[in-house]
């Protein structure tokens, strides 16, 4: 058998490597690194971001993605104090689990004014859908607001209808953290997006979306829009997801989270005092799910940083999270599979995922083989570059924005 030395080492060489553990396809995602892999860490002092690795901070955008400290972008607090908030109380929802709810509070914020054409159909609303954990306002931020809100911006608020929904169980609308506890209603995504339709056809009405984006979570109720409302958009944007039921590694780390929380006597079947110490390490697994290995290494490239950077956030994470909301969010996702309803998707679709997301690993194929099932979708998988973030890249629009300007600008009216 030929030594290593004789065959010239190719068998360490870093192409190689990656070839055989991901195949010729994926391989070439992570090949770019070699290339970029110094600029990453320098990029991030340059830009002046701190990123933090997230599992959707309830005033984020975000399930499961890396959000970046305030730099030398505008302030964020202008956009966070805009917008007009509402609250629609839907009476006696019914949920698919055959539960009821006397009252379902669903939080929402608008910036903009809906506009009619000559048939009464509203053809300026964009509604964008938040990820696990997160609000609606938590896209107004200066990284994600402040790229497309604003005047000239791709969606200028002056002459778009934006509509950022709170999906049932986070942010202000109904939650069991409310006060009914582990009694809430198990709500899944076929009711959040019933929810959300309520919302704009019964409260805001809006009979017809130019867009919908979504994020994580809010982009598989992207695919849930797709099929189950097929008309109702002009397009949709999903970002960060797969068109098909969750299973392997990600259901198995949803499922060890949620079952550290179960399984802790200190949650009492939902009825705890202080919140139970298994809710902690559903936050440590989510957190190695979610972040991206190159980002945290500049965030954190010595053992001392890398120490005060996760306890930080986990203690931030446990002073803002209820471990009954968790489970109920994690768990809506339990029967999510669009996969034999994409023949009936029939919207223009922009579908992103980036390459470092290990949410949805590109060398599984998924997004892809899916993708083709849907002629009118196109699918982007993002290289790895010092810009993206990881799963959290579905809201920098700095990264994406472009592609999205170019599908709005070929998008006709339906």
């Amino acid at each position: 058998m030929a030594s290593n030395a004789s065959m010239g080492n190719v068998s360490f060489h870093p192409a190689v490597r990656m070839i055989r553990l991901f195949g010729v396809r994926n391989a070439r995602y992570l090949s770019a690194m070699d290339t970029f892999r110094p600029r990453f860490a320098r990029g991030l002092r340059t830009a002046g971001l701190v990123v933090a690795a997230a599992i959707a901070l309830h005033e984020t955008p975000v399930a499961w993605a890396q959000t970046a400290a305030p730099s030398a972008a505008p302030s964020a607090a202008p956009w966070a104090r805009s917008g007009t908030q509402g609250d629609f109380v839907v009476r006696n929802f019914r949920f698919r689990s055959g539960e009821t709810l006397p009252e379902l509070r669903l939080h929402y914020t608008t910036l903009g004014t809906p506009r009619k054409d000559a048939r009464g159909v509203v053809r300026n609303a964009v509604m964008i859908l938040h990820g696990t954990g997160g609000s609606g306002r938590g896209f107004l931020s200066a990284s994600y607001a402040g790229e497309l809100f604003g005047p000239g911006q791709l969606l200028d608020s002056s002459r778009y209808y934006i509509v950022l929904p709170d999906g049932i169980g986070h942010g202000g609308s109904s939650k069991p953290s409310d006060g009914l506890r582990a009694k809430f209603p198990s709500y899944d995504y076929d009711d959040m997006v019933v929810a959300q339709h309520r919302l704009l056809t019964e409260h805001l009405g809006v009979n017809h979306l130019r867009l919908i984006m979504g994020t994580s979570m809010g982009c598989m109720h992207g695919w849930v829009w797709g099929y189950t409302h097929p008309t109702f958009m002009d397009g949709l944007a999903p970002f960060a997801c797969v068109p098909s039921q969750i299973a392997g590694r990600n259901r198995m780390i949803r499922t060890m989270a949620m079952d550290a929380i179960r399984d802790d006597p200190a949650w009492n079947g939902g009825n705890y005092t202080t919140q139970p110490p298994g809710l902690k390490a559903a936050q440590m697994m989510l957190y190695i799910m979610s972040s991206a290995p190159l980002v945290q290494q500049a965030q954190a490239p010595t053992r001392d940083r890398a120490d005060s950077v996760i306890r930080a956030y986990l203690r931030q994470r446990m002073a803002s999270t209820d471990a009954n909301d968790f489970l109920y969010q994690f768990n809506a996702s339990r029967d999510y599979d669009p996969s034999p309803h994409l023949g009936r998707i029939t919207a223009p679709a922009l579908f992103i995922n980036s390459a470092d997301d290990q949410v949805n690993p590109p060398e599984l194929g998924l997004a892809e083989a899916l993708a083709t099932q849907m002629p009118k979708t196109r699918f982007l998988m993002l290289p790895i570059t010092p810009e993206t973030r990881g799963h959290g890249t579905h809201s920098l629009p700095r990264v994406w924005g472009r592609h999205l300007a170019d599908f709005l600008g070929t998008l006709p009216e339906r």
